[in-house]
């Protein structure tokens, strides 16, 4: 039997509200708003297939609320959750078997768990396969800028979010060093307890000051939940490698501009066996997704229709057996890309070559 999946995907901006629906573009802003809390759910793409290399398929379609990112995370919880169970319901009705949560649709209210509840389907974040697949873009980039990724630093910022924890936890359980960023004292004591339990905390620090850390930590995964950039151009060490993971982005884009020394890696990007066969442009390579579409993708094709990752307790167990079985069926780290433009090894030698013209004669940083 072949299971079918959906995809939840919103506007990440105001302008992509525009771009999709110009008629809106010149309306201000709270009259917008009273618009978009009525407008219905969309289908905005269908996947007529997908195979995998151990022989499964699936088929699927990309469901949007009109919702921006702003609006997810700052409307009333009532508002916002009615606006997701319809996308939800339109989706049980199009025949999925399984729900991903993309981008701020899978970090608003209670990350999944009220609609997991309320829909007659499974309902994924699509967030255990998303650390999969951050870290490992961050190492490979480590490597590419010639870091030592097992005894240089790393930074994590937004390290009480879902992703943040497991990817520290994560990078401590392979015995690297990490700071850790967060922002409330409280949260602080409660994540510092969370390793301490497991044996983590030794080569663990955590603190609130984000341009101390990155004056340190030369490796960073970045996966905050702000609004706005929180990694300007003169935080970073020369030749820094930073996994953006956050979207909206956590890492301003005056770094692509006066910093080319340093490597930004939009994380996430999965390549799909066989490619990916929607018509809707989702501004990525040919063949790749989102690694949190992903994760939907793989567990259509196991046939695991549950709600595999939801809340905010993701586990490091889970992102190891997502990410077993994406490979099973062919899914691998995709394309790179830096600030939604492609990324080259030749771009890469570029960046290496100016870090390491400042990086003469520095010392390497490394965790004490």
């Amino acid at each position: 039997m072949a299971f079918r999946f959906a995809f939840l995907i919103h506007p990440l901006e105001r302008q992509d509200v525009a771009r999709k629906l110009p008629g809106l573009a010149a309306l201000p802003d709270p009259v917008l708003d009273r618009l978009l809390r009525h407008f219905p759910p969309l289908v905005a793409d269908r996947i007529e297939r997908v195979e995998s290399e151990a022989g499964a398929r699936t088929s699927g379609w990309l469901v949007g609320t009109p919702l921006t990112s702003r609006q997810l995370l700052e409307w009333p919880w009532p508002v916002v959750y009615r606006k997701l169970l319809a996308a939800g319901r339109r989706a049980a009705k199009l025949g999925a078997d399984i729900l991903g949560l993309g981008a701020f649709t899978a970090v608003a209210g209670d990350a999944g768990v009220s609609l997991s509840k309320a829909l007659p389907l499974a309902v994924t974040t699509g967030n255990s396969y998303t650390v999969a697949v951050a870290l490992e873009a961050a190492e490979q980039g480590a490597a590419w800028m010639g870091w030592d990724g097992e005894r240089t630093p790393w930074a994590v910022l937004g390290a009480t979010g879902a992703i943040g924890r497991v990817c520290a936890e994560i990078l401590l359980a392979r015995g690297r060093f990490v700071y850790a960023h967060v922002r409330n004292a409280q949260k602080a004591e409660v994540l510092w307890e969370y390793f301490r339990q497991r044996g983590l905390e030794a080569r663990l620090s955590v603190e609130d000051d984000i341009r101390r850390i990155l004056r340190r930590a030369p490796l960073v995964v970045a996966c905050s939940s702000a609004l706005e950039a929180v990694v300007e151009a003169s935080d970073l060490l020369p030749g820094a490698v930073v996994c953006d993971v956050a979207r909206p982005r956590d890492v301003s884009r005056q770094v692509a501009d006066l910093r080319p020394d340093v490597l930004v890696i939009d994380g996430g990007l999965v390549k799909v066996p066989g490619g990916y066969a929607g018509k809707l442009d989702l501004g990525l390579p040919p063949g790749t997704v989102y690694a949190c579409m992903a994760e939907t993708m793989v567990l259509a094709l196991e046939g695991r229709i549950e709600p595999f990752t939801l809340g905010r307790n993701l586990t490091a167990e889970r992102v190891w057996e997502i990410d077993r079985l994406a490979r099973k069926h062919g899914f691998r780290l995709g394309a790179f890309r830096s600030f939604e433009r492609a990324l080259t090894r030749e771009a890469v030698e570029r960046t290496r070559r100016s870090a390491d013209s400042l990086r003469a004669g520095r010392p390497d940083p490394v965790g004490v």
